[in-house]
């Protein structure tokens, strides 16, 4: 790949979209499925694979040559990794739901809950973290990741630690994106922390930030979509 890429100023037809760790493609359609639909746009939701990051990383290279001018873009992790395929291609745009670190994982709230749940996968099986998780979680979140963490057992605890190494890109490098970043962050979610996105959004030449509650995203994914639509809409 290059190491610098400028940005695709035709107009695009297609979003593609990554989903956070432990999720999947349902939930992408979800999240980010009505704002596409609204602009016209192809969505393709991708799917984890076990090998995660480079598994996602090549459908987007796949895809980018297939179908012309894209928006990339993502949940958690996959925002990570649409922001750095975007760093190297050429794109009309990055959407950016909920970005859970910058640079290295190491201290960072998502990563560690990842590892965790590596762990307890280990130590217990599926079932008995699901229902540890379940305890913990509000009702929304717990049925959702019962849902997709039984969807992708037994690769889960792969795709789960893949994520908890991923390197994402540092403030400097976001620094020399070429494309619009349209960014969704959450005011009060732990796990992804606000301070986040807007360090994104100032580090960006051309951004966006739209900002929403965990109990309005917890109600509705397509708040994320709509957030990043709007924002990419006024700065294209």
């Amino acid at each position: 790949m290059p190491e610098t890429a400028g940005s695709d100023r035709r107009v695009p037809t297609t979003i593609v979209a990554i989903p956070g760790t432990g999720s999947d493609a349902d939930y992408v359609h979800r999240a980010f499925g009505p704002a596409a639909d609204e602009m016209g746009l192809t969505l393709v939701a991708l799917e984890p694979s076990t090998d995660l990051v480079d598994g996602h990383l090549r459908s987007l290279d796949e895809i980018a040559d297939a179908a012309g001018p894209l928006i990339v873009g993502g949940v958690s992790i996959g925002a990570a990794i649409a922001l750095s395929w975007a760093l190297h291609n050429p794109c009309a745009g990055v959407w950016a739901a909920l970005p859970a670190w910058t640079g290295d994982p190491a201290d960072a709230p998502a990563a560690w809950s990842a590892r965790a749940t590596v762990a307890a996968l280990a130590a217990d099986g599926l079932e008995p973290t699901i229902a540890a998780m379940a305890a913990s979680s509000p009702a929304w979140l717990a049925a959702e990741l019962s849902r997709s963490w039984r969807g992708l057992h037994p690769g889960l605890g792969k795709q789960l630690a893949d994520a908890a190494e991923f390197h994402s890109p540092d403030l400097a490098q976001i620094a020399t994106l070429t494309a619009p970043l349209a960014i969704t962050a959450a005011t009060d979610d732990p796990v992804h922390p606000g301070e986040v996105g807007r360090a994104w959004a100032a580090a960006a030449p051309r951004s966006a930030l739209a900002e929403v509650t965990l109990a309005e995203w917890g109600d509705n994914p397509a708040v994320l979509g709509f957030g990043c639509a709007r924002g990419w809409l006024g700065i294209r």
